[in-house]
Order: structure tokens, then C-alpha cells, then sequence
């Protein structure tokens, strides 16, 4: 990918974050604060880059970081058209599949999260490290996840631990929440507490009714709850 294409997309993802209805204190302070790492890939559809954002990952997973700081790591993906939720999500899971399989090679599940998708301990992992996943695209229905190109923002389950420990989370949320509601007209039906239900249900930002079953497999997995 060319340094233009690069710039572009680096410049919608600045927009998308400081736009009037983007309700993430942590993640606009952390655009901010230059604390997010950027990965490029080509189109979603394609499984070519899945072993060099896995390595990616992996990497930023295992940096040193200060405890106190937030940052995350966002992959862009080159797609210009917008498309459904529905095929935004199968691409979504095909990503972290393939993301899954070259990061299985070398690294195993992070032993706090569950393995299984359906399972509400699940989180995805990449270096051993669990991550919460947010993908962004330009068919979203909601104005929060609406980029003018998909990404997948991975962001490490230790930075929400370390604000549990503090006592901080319950309140960003519930700030994050409000804000949410007084800018987009009602909060993210999609949201919950990470215990209650599986997150993989959250990480496209389709709104999923009914029965749902994630088309992700980890390697190894067992159906057992992580201790």
C-alpha cells in the first residue's frame, strides 16, 4: 500500500475520532496522546495480510506500556464500498480466523479468557494477550462505528482490568454511556458487562436479535469456562 493511501486512511480515522458523535473518552484521549499503533492490510475480503497483522498484533500486545495508559491498536483495511452489517461481520470473523490460525503457530490463548465464542468469558487473543475487538466500517448503523473504511480497533483486556482494579471502569462507562445517548439519541443496544454474555456478539456492532452463533474456531479449544 502506497503512503498516500496510507495518509488517507490515517485522515478518516483522525475525522471519524474527533467527530461530534464519536462517544470514547479513552479512545480520544488516546488519539490525543498519539497512543494508537496502526497496522494497514488490503481488503477484508482477502486472507493475503492475516499472518503480517498477526505478527503486528502480537507485537503490540507484548510492548511495554505503562499500566495507567490506554492505547490501542487499529488495522485498516483498503475496501472503498460501503457494504452490509451482515458481510461486514462474516469478514470480520474470517479476519480473526485468519488472524487466529498464523498467531496459533507461535503463541498460545491467553489462560484468563475462554476459547469458545460463546462462552461470556471469551476474548479474542493474539500473543498470548486477550484483546477486546470494535470494528468499524463504512455501512454501520450506528454513526459511532461509521468509517469511511473498515477497521478492527484491538484493544488489550488488561487496560479494563487495570480500571476495575482502580475503580474507574463502572464510572468511564456510565459517562461513556450518557454521552453516547445525548449525541446518537440512545445508547449501544449491543453493549454489556464482559461476563454476562459472550463479546463476540459485540465486536461487529451489528444488532444481533435472537440466536446467534459465532463462526470462530480457535485452535485447541475446549468448552470449558477459563478459570
Amino acid at each position: 500500500m502506497n503512503l498516500d493511501k496510507q495518509e488517507t486512511l490515517l485522515r478518516q480515522f483522525e475525522e471519524h475520532m474527533s467527530s461530534p458523535w464519536f462517544p470514547c473518552f479513552a479512545g480520544q484521549t488516546a488519539q490525543q496522546r498519539g497512543h494508537i499503533t496502526h497496522l494497514f492490510a488490503g481488503a477484508m475480503g482477502c486472507p493475503a495480510d492475516d499472518a503480517k497483522v498477526a505478527a503486528g498484533v502480537a507485537a503490540f500486545a507484548n510492548r511495554e506500556k505503562p499500566e495507567h495508559v490506554f492505547e490501542s491498536l487499529v488495522v485498516h483495511y483498503t475496501d472503498s464500498t460501503t457494504m452490509s452489517e451482515q458481510l461486514f461481520e462474516r469478514l470480520l470473523f474470517a479476519r480473526l480466523q485468519g488472524i487466529h490460525d498464523a498467531d496459533a503457530r507461535h503463541h498460545e490463548w491467553d489462560p484468563s479468557v475462554s476459547t469458545d465464542p460463546e462462552d461470556p468469558a471469551f476474548s479474542m487473543s493474539v500473543g498470548g494477550k486477550a484483546f477486546y475487538v470494535v470494528g468499524l466500517h463504512p455501512g454501520a448503523s450506528r454513526r459511532a462505528r461509521r468509517l469511511a473504511h473498515p477497521a478492527l480497533v484491538f484493544n488489550l483486556h488488561e487496560q479494563f482490568e487495570f480500571l476495575r482494579r482502580e475503580e474507574r471502569y463502572a464510572r468511564l462507562k456510565n459517562a461513556i454511556v450518557e454521552r453516547d445517548i445525548a449525541l446518537n439519541g440512545s445508547a449501544n443496544p449491543m453493549l454489556a458487562v464482559h461476563g454476562s454474555v459472550s463479546e463476540a456478539r459485540q465486536y461487529s456492532g451489528r444488532h444481533i436479535l435472537g440466536e446467534w452463533h459465532c463462526p470462530f474456531h480457535a485452535a485447541n479449544a475446549h468448552k470449558d469456562k477459563a478459570a
